[in-house]
């Protein structure tokens, strides 16, 4: 009899045909927890790092733009207004210039001597200088104002109630608000004591009109 060797007959796994142990054994799962790389974390740092700076220099650059646009306006308007003022001066000075010239004309058109072509070419002088900005100014019987009249002649007048204009020696010119030559003029005041006796006729007619001075 053959000796039958214990435990030979217990069952055995089926192994599919062509398949190896190690195909067999069942493989684990992956941990669903693995922890990421401790240099993963470390490069998240840098980066935010990076991009803190980067946006620290983005504001700082922004900031210089901005100043130097605004230093570019304000020049901008400086050198306007600096063309502007010079040119308004070379406009003064050539009208400064030519203010003999309108002086005579207006002496010539006074006593009739402005006629023919003379006439012709001064009226075009004015003209020109007109658009260019020039205006005339002084008439007589307007208050004298020491800022824009310049007086060469002085006496009192009893029809004057103030220092007045009374004759127009030589007129006077502005540019806009800027006077290039004030009004030559002569000038008149009230007499001397006519205000009080003035004030002295107008108490009388009051107490005319109120029936006169109370009686004792």
């Amino acid at each position: 009899m053959t000796e039958e060797t214990p435990g030979f007959d217990e069952q055995q796994p089926d192994v599919p045909s062509g398949a190896t142990s190690d195909d067999a054994e069942p493989k684990a799962a992956p941990s669903e927890e693995a922890a990421a790389p401790a240099g993963d974390t470390g490069q998240d740092v840098a980066l935010v790092a990076q991009l803190d700076q980067a946006r620290t220099a983005l504001n700082e650059r922004t900031g210089d733009l901005q100043r130097l646009q605004a230093e570019f306006q304000n020049y901008r308007r400086r050198v306007e207004r600096d063309r502007i003022a010079v040119k308004e001066i070379a406009i003064a000075n050539l009208l400064t210039e030519l203010l003999p010239v309108l002086d005579d004309i207006g002496r010539a058109r006074e006593h009739g001597e402005l006629v023919g072509g003379f006439k012709s070419v001064a009226e075009s002088l004015e003209s020109t200088a007109a658009k260019m900005g020039l205006q005339q100014f002084g008439k007589e019987g307007e208050p004298f104002d020491p800022t824009i009249h310049e007086a060469l002649m002085h006496s009192y007048a009893p029809d004057v109630t103030e220092t007045t204009c009374v004759a127009i020696l030589q007129p006077g010119y502005r540019i806009g608000e800027r006077t290039i030559r004030p009004a030559r003029v002569a000038v008149a005041e009230p007499q001397p004591g006519a205000q009080t006796v003035k004030a002295d006729e107008s108490a009388d007619a009051d107490d005319k009109e109120n029936g006169g001075p109370d009686e004792g």
